[in-house]
């Protein structure tokens, strides 16, 4: 993996888990219950982001939050409409981009699961 997709602070990550979670519950892990984890899916595979408030409430990157917004990361759009899991017709350059965005939330965020019946992974 890339070098510069490193975090500059080292970030100590558990390993990842791939524990199945609905497309309900993930959508439930949207920043906006407290006593929830704030999740983001990316190729079906989720990550905890609450730590970041980008992802909360009122972040610049909520719309992503609750959800697996693998298109809208590879188009480098923040729209509501582009939110969603598939990816597999995109431009190679766009399919790229996605795997940079992978690569980056890796190396930031803790693995906790599987997107139950993803179908495109």
């Amino acid at each position: 993996m890339s070098e510069r997709f490193n975090p500059k602070v080292p970030v100590q990550l558990d390993p990842p888990k791939d524990d199945p979670i609905t497309v309900e519950e993930l959508s439930k892990c949207n920043g906006a219950d407290p006593d929830r984890p704030t999740l983001v899916a990316i190729k079906g595979i989720v990550f905890d982001v609450t730590r970041n408030p980008a992802y909360g409430p009122g972040g610049s990157y909520r719309v992503f939050a609750g959800k697996d917004p693998s298109r809208a990361l590879a188009c480098s759009s923040l729209k509501p409409e582009d939110c969603r899991p598939d990816w597999y017709d995109l431009e190679d350059k766009e399919k790229t981009v996605l795997d940079e965005w992978f690569t980056f939330f890796s190396k930031r965020y803790n693995v906790v699961g599987k997107v139950k019946d993803a179908t495109n992974h």
